[in-house]
């Protein structure tokens, strides 16, 4: 397709009553439709997920929106399937239950143009609390629920950090030569989650010389429903976390293992200092969450 400036890859799971949201804030971007295309790559939803997407596709002739289906089980090998597919020299990758400003797309590209040694680039995640976020909700645990705003300005991401993989665009040469996400780290299995396929990946680019840059004005909205923040759930994201870690150091060696074992015990340590802070401030219902977030992540270190 000549013209195209970015490819939108959505992997989705299970989500028929968020998708078609996040479908139409794509479909209303103040960039030009000629320009852009979205790869939406199915990854074994039991729901009617297909039917939803394939329903807007229709309703939505003359749009570049593609729907493709990916068996093998988990997130990593989906956005590989749904970016193999992408013919735009950009590459951005956004959740099926997130929803895009309308400048999102005409921002990016943008930014691209205006920022020539830019081989990626990460933006803000808003969380989208229904119906109202959890009173012991906080900073500090926000990030499991995909809450993240990491500077103020733009600026190039410190070595070690990096963009979420809900709002992430990477140069689609750059994607490639790197062989995309490690489908060892392949997100959520059934209810199993191996996390950390972003930050294996950013680390691959960085370690390659790469410029990450963030833009806090590269807004998408996460939909997070409060009812499904149980406990169970959130050591499943907690404890996905620490496992992924546990995968990625041990390629590294033994060594690498043990010290992310001591960062995690200082980051638990420092987890209770926050939790007897909110406690002196009159918010208890904030202390604990945050101390167990840490508890968990070291579960998931130390599981085999």
């Amino acid at each position: 397709m000549v013209g195209l400036k970015i490819s939108v890859v959505i992997c989705t799971y299970n989500r028929a009553a968020y998708i078609r949201e996040a479908l139409q804030s794509l479909y209303d971007q103040t960039l030009s439709k000629e320009l852009f295309e979205v790869i939406i790559a199915n990854n074994n939803s039991t729901d009617n997920t297909k039917e939803v997407v394939q329903q807007f596709i229709t309703q939505h002739s003359g749009t570049h929106f593609i729907y493709v289906d990916e068996f093998t089980q988990g997130a990593s090998f989906a956005r590989n399937t749904g970016a193999a597919l992408a013919k735009a020299p950009l590459l951005c990758f956004m959740d099926d239950d997130a929803i895009a400003n309308a400048d999102y797309l005409e921002r990016i590209v943008n930014f691209f143009e205006q920022y020539k040694d830019a081989d990626g680039l990460g933006g803000r995640i808003i969380p989208k609390y229904i119906p109202e976020e959890p009173k012991w909700m906080s900073f500090y645990v926000s990030s499991l629920v995909g809450n993240f705003d990491y500077s103020k300005e733009v600026c190039v991401f410190a070595e070690g950090k990096y963009p979420l993989e809900s709002n992430m665009i990477i140069k689609t040469a750059d994607f490639r030569n790197v062989n995309g996400f490690n489908t060892e780290l392949p997100g959520v299995v059934g209810t199993l989650r191996i996390g950390g396929e972003g930050k294996e990946f950013f680390y691959k680019l960085q370690s390659a010389g790469k410029k990450i840059y963030y833009d806090p004005n590269i807004i998408v909205q996460h939909i997070v429903e409060t009812k499904k923040l149980t406990k169970e759930y959130m050591y499943r994201v907690a404890s996905g976390i620490g496992r992924g870690e546990r995968r990625r150091v041990l390629t590294i060696g033994q060594f690498a293992y043990i010290k992310k074992n001591i960062e995690y015990f200082i980051k638990l340590g420092a987890s209770i200092i926050l939790g007897l802070k909110y406690s002196l401030q009159g918010k208890p219902a904030k202390a604990f969450p945050v101390i167990q977030f840490r508890i968990d992540a070291w579960k998931g270190l130390l599981e085999k």
